[in-house]
């Protein structure tokens, strides 16, 4: 099987096991590191504890092993996303509206590679931020990540 094949098995063996909790599945990733990891990345609200995600994997692994066909050795990782994921889904998005992003472009944008404000809306085509007052449209397909702008 492929990476992507994996994955969108994965995340279909994980939303079968989490749809009767508040749990979300927020992304799913196999890649190689030094080794391969296949990384189930899980939320909810107040936060995934370290009991969930021992739910989740126990509940994960017996399936793996029927249903991929993977010839190499991988470790499963059940966890949360942390404060500095990028934000991929439309449901992140809207999670964190009026929240401080940072957004790293593809490609240079009125001379800056980055630019920081409070998240407004988001659509497929678009995202909005407030920017010293002033609202700004940012073109999806021009933006490489964006992420929570954490401060200390």
């Amino acid at each position: 099987m492929d990476r992507l094949s994996i994955e969108k098995k994965v995340a279909e063996l994980v939303k079968e096991i989490i749809k009767d909790t508040e749990f979300e599945l927020v992304d799913v990733e196999y890649v190689k590191e030094r080794d391969w990891f296949l990384k189930v990345l899980l939320d909810k609200p107040g936060g995934i504890l370290m009991d969930d995600c021992s739910f989740v994997s126990s509940k994960l692994n017996p399936l793996l092993d029927v249903a991929l066909d993977i010839s190499q050795q991988y470790y499963l990782e059940v966890s949360s996303p942390g404060l500095d994921r990028p934000l991929k889904t439309i449901r992140d998005f809207e999670r964190n509206f009026g929240k401080k992003v940072k957004l790293k472009f593809f490609a240079p944008i009125d001379g800056q590679k980055t630019l920081v404000g409070v998240l407004n809306a988001a659509t497929d085509t678009d995202i909005e931020l407030l920017v010293d007052d002033v609202t700004v449209r940012i073109v999806a397909n021009s933006i490489a990540s964006v992420k929570l702008h954490i401060e200390f």
